[in-house]
C-alpha cells in the first residue's frame, strides 16, 4: 500500500478530504449544541416561575453537559485543522505474528474515520507508535492491554509536510533518519521552543515514556534537548492517564518568566493545555506569607558577579550543603527534646502537674511543634473539667490557652532560625535586615523549611499530581527537601550541573539523589544544538568528556581582538547591522552582567534590540540582548558574547557565565574583546 511517491502523495489529498469533512461534521456538531443551549436557555428564562428547585437544577445540569459536549468538539475542531496542514510524520509497516503487514501513520493527534470505523493516523503517544521510535526494520513489539504484541516492521518512512503539501519522503532502516534530524536542526530558530515528536531518539523516548519512577532525574548536556523531553514526557502522561490527571494537575518551576514564555508553545501544539507554572521565588513569597522582603536569585548571582564577597561566599556555599541541612534537622531534635519547659499549671483551684503537661505535649509527637497547643490546651481542659466535675468558664480555658504557648521557648519562626545560628555557635552566618525583615536569598528556603517543621505544610499545593523543576542546578539541597514535602506526588527534574549560573550553591544529579533516594537518574550525553565547532570550542572552558556531538558543521567561531571600547562597540554595531542579511532569525547577545548589558544597550541605541531584564515577561525572535543567566534554557541562530577579556571573566562563577553563553548558539559564535583575552579560552 502506497510503496511510491506518487501514491503517497495521492493518499495524502484523500486524508485531507476526509480531515475537511470532519472539520465540517464538527462544524455542523458545534452549530447544534448551540442552538439547542439557546433553546433550553430561553425555555428556562420563560417558564422558570413554575419550575420546583429540582427542575432548576436538572436544567443547569443540562446547560452545563451542552456546553462541555459544545467546548469538547471546539477542542477536536482545533486538532484537525493541526492536522490538516500535517497529518502525519512517520509511518511503520506493522505485520504481527500470522499477519500480514498494515501501514501505521503516526501524527501529532490521532483520527478515527467514523465512515471506515478504522483509525487512519495514530497519536504519536500511543502505544503502537512506540515502535517507530525504538526499533529499526525487523522484529518489534509494542505493549497492548491484552499483552505484548510481537510482530515484524516491514517498512519505516518519514515525511515532511507543511501547509498540507509534501516536501519530502525518505524510507528509512534506523530508527529516526539522520537527513530528517538533520534537516530539522540545520533550520533557524524562531520565538518559540519545537516540539520534537518527529525527531525523537530511542533514548529520549524510553523517558518520555516512563511510566514507573516516582522521581525522575535528567542530567543533559548543554543542546541534549531535556527541556523539550520533559515536556513531552508531561504530554505523554496527560495522554496516557487522561481518566485521573489534567494539565491543571501539573505543576512547572521554570526559572524565569521569560523562560516559561519560550517553552509555551510545546504542549498547546500537542494538543494538551497549558500547564500552571511558578517560579522559586513566587513559592516563596506564598510560603512566608509575604511576611519577608527577600534578595532573589537573580540579585544573588548579580552581587557574586559585581561584589564577590569571601563572607558572603561562605555563607552561600555552607547554606547550599547536605551539612548545613542535616544541622537544622539536628536542631529541630534538639528542641523537641529541650524547648518545651512544663510547669504545673493553676486553674482555679485546681493544680495540673507539671508531668501531666509534658506527657500530653509529647503524646502529639507526630504533630509540628507549634501546632500542637491548641490539642494540647483541649486534653488540659478536658483534665481540668474530669478533675472538678463542672464546665469550665470562660475564664479557665483562657488561662489554659494563654499558658501552654508561654512555655516553649519561642513561637515565632523567625526566632527559632536566629537561634539556631547561636546552637551552632555561628551567629555570623546570618545576615538579617531587622528593620525591613529582608532575608538573603541562602536563607529563604532555610526559613521556609523550619516554618514546615514546625507549623505544618500548607494545603495550597495538595492538588498536584506532577511536578516538574527545569534548572535543577541552580537549586540547593535545602530547597529540594522543601519541594520533597510541600509536593508527595510524582516528579521529574532536569537540568545540566555544567550550566550552573552560581557554582558555590550548585546541585548534581547525585546530589538531588540524595533527597530522592528513590529516584531513577537518566544521563543524555548527546547534543543537538551546536554545530561541532562550537561545541568543541566550549569544551575548552568547561570540559565534559561525556558530551556526544551530532556531526553537525558549520562556521568556525570568531575571536575577534580589538584596540579599545570604542572600537569594540563599532564592531558590535556592525555585527548588528548585518544580521538582517544574514538568514538567521534570532541574534543573542549574551553579556556577563545585567549591568553590562543595560549599558551595551545605551551605547548601541538600536531600534529593535529587546533588552530582557528580571522583570521581562515574552520571549520573541530577532536581536536580544541579555545576560548569560536570563540566557539560560534558551538558543540562538548566531551569538554574540561582548566584552571576553581578562579583566571580564576572571572568577569561577564568571566561567560558568561563559560557558553559558557559548553553548546558546546554534549555527554561528562569535566573541569579542579588548586587552588579554580570558584565561579560560587562551589554552
Amino acid at each position: 500500500m502506497n510503496a511510491t511517491e506518487q501514491e503517497e502523495r495521492e493518499y495524502l489529498e484523500e486524508i485531507k478530504e476526509k480531515l475537511t469533512l470532519a472539520i465540517r461534521r464538527v462544524d455542523e456538531a458545534v452549530r447544534q449544541f448551540s442552538d439547542e443551549l439557546r433553546h433550553k436557555k430561553q425555555y428556562i428564562h420563560e417558564h422558570q416561575s413554575g419550575m420546583d428547585e429540582a427542575d432548576m437544577v436538572a436544567a443547569g445540569q443540562s446547560i452545563n453537559r451542552m456546553a462541555f459536549t459544545g467546548e469538547a468538539a471546539v477542542a477536536r475542531k482545533r486538532k484537525l485543522f493541526k492536522l490538516i496542514q500535517s497529518p502525519y510524520f512517520g509511518r511503520l509497516d506493522f505485520a504481527p505474528q500470522g499477519q500480514e503487514a498494515a501501514p501505521v501513520y503516526i501524527g501529532v493527534h490521532s483520527f478515527f474515520d467514523e465512515q471506515q470505523r478504522q483509525n487512519l493516523i495514530y497519536d504519536w503517544r500511543a502505544p503502537i507508535s512506540s515502535m517507530f521510535y525504538d526499533y529499526e526494520l525487523g522484529d518489534a513489539a509494542y505493549p497492548s492491554p491484552k499483552g505484548e504484541v510481537k510482530g515484524t516492521i516491514e517498512r519505516k518512512r518519514q515525511y515532511k509536510i507543511r501547509d498540507g503539501r509534501l516536501e519530502f519522503l525518505l524510507d528509512s532502516g534506523v530508527n529516526i533518519h539522520d537527513d530528517v534530524l538533520q534537516q530539522e536542526l540545520a533550520k533557524s530558530s524562531d520565538d518559540k521552543m519545537k516540539t520534537i515528536v518527529a525527531t525523537i531518539q530511542r533514548d529520549q523516548n524510553a523517558v518520555i515514556r516512563n511510566e514507573t519512577a516516582p522521581v525522575m532525574i535528567i542530567q543533559g548536556v548543554a543542546g541534549s534537548g531535556k527541556t523539550s523531553i520533559a515536556l513531552h514526557r508531561l504530554a505523554f502522561l496527560l495522554y496516557r492517564y487522561r481518566e485521573t490527571i489534567a494539565a491543571k494537575d501539573i505543576l512547572i518551576i521554570s526559572p524565569n518568566k521569560v523562560f516559561a514564555d519560550y517553552i509555551s508553545n510545546v504542549l498547546p501544539e500537542l494538543g494538551e493545555e497549558h500547564i500552571p507554572e511558578l517560579g522559586m521565588e513566587e513559592l516563596a513569597a506564598d510560603l512566608l506569607d509575604s511576611r519577608y522582603s527577600f534578595q532573589t536569585f537573580f540579585e544573588q548571582v548579580a552581587a557574586l558577579l559585581e561584589r564577590p564577597n569571601p563572607a558572603f561566599i561562605e555563607r552561600i556555599q555552607f547554606k547550599s550543603s547536605f551539612e548545613f541541612l542535616s544541622k537544622l534537622n539536628q536542631y529541630l531534635l534538639h528542641v523537641e527534646n529541650n524547648y518545651f519547659a512544663a510547669r504545673e499549671l493553676r486553674v482555679g483551684s485546681t493544680v495540673v502537674p507539671a508531668a501531666v503537661i509534658q506527657q500530653k505535649f509529647k503524646a502529639y509527637h507526630r504533630v509540628p511543634l507549634l501546632q500542637r497547643f491548641a490539642q494540647v490546651a483541649q486534653d488540659i481542659r478536658t483534665y481540668v473539667r474530669d478533675a472538678t466535675g463542672r464546665k469550665l468558664t470562660g475564664r479557665d480555658k483562657s488561662i489554659i490557652g494563654e499558658a501552654l504557648p508561654r512555655l516553649f521557648r519561642f513561637n515565632n519562626v523567625l526566632d527559632f532560625y536566629r537561634d539556631f545560628y547561636h546552637w551552632l555557635d555561628r551567629p555570623e552566618l546570618l545576615k538579617l535586615d531587622q528593620h525591613r525583615l529582608h532575608l538573603e536569598y541562602a536563607d529563604v528556603f532555610a526559613l521556609i523549611y523550619l516554618r514546615l517543621r514546625l507549623e505544618g505544610i500548607p494545603t495550597a499545593y495538595e492538588h498536584v499530581k506532577h511536578l516538574l523543576v527545569d534548572e535543577m542546578q541552580d537549586y540547593t539541597p535545602m530547597q529540594y527537601a522543601v519541594l520533597s514535602r510541600l509536593f508527595r506526588c510524582r516528579k521529574t527534574i532536569l537540568g545540566d550541573v555544567s550550566q550552573t549560573v552560581n557554582p558555590y550553591s550548585a546541585s548534581s544529579a547525585e546530589a538531588i539523589e540524595r533527597v530522592f533516594p528513590q529516584a531513577e537518574v537518566v544521563k543524555l550525553h548527546r547534543s543537538y544544538r551546536s554545530t561541532l565547532k562550537i561545541t568543541a570550542f566550549a569544551q575548552r572552558i568547561t570540559p565534559n568528556p561525556h558530551i556526544i556531538p551530532l556531526e553537525r558543521h558549520g562556521p568556525a567561531p570568531v575571536v575577534a581582538h580589538y584596540d579599545g571600547r570604542s572600537e569594540e562597540l563599532a564592531a558590535i554595531q556592525q555585527i548588528v547591522n548585518d544580521f538582517s542579511s544574514s538568514g538567521y532569525q534570532s541574534l543573542g547577545i549574551i553579556c556577563k552582567t545585567q549591568r553590562q548589558a543595560q549599558e551595551l544597550h545605551q551605547a548601541l541605541q538600536l531600534a529593535g534590540v529587546q533588552l530582557l531584564t528580571a522583570e521581562s515577561t515574552t520571549f520573541r525572535e530577532g536581536i536580544i540582548l541579555t545576560s548569560a543567566h536570563l540566557a539560560k534554557g534558551l538558543e540562538f541562530d548566531a551569538v554574540l558574547v561582548p566584552f571576553a577579556s581578562a579583566r571580564n571573566y576572571k572568577t569561577e562563577v564568571d566561567k560558568s557565565m561563559l560557558y553559558v553563553a557559548c553553548t546558546r548558539a546554534m549555527h554561528q559564535l562569535t566573541l569579542t574583546y579588548t586587552g588579554e583575552l580570558t584565561d579560560f579560552l587562551s589554552a
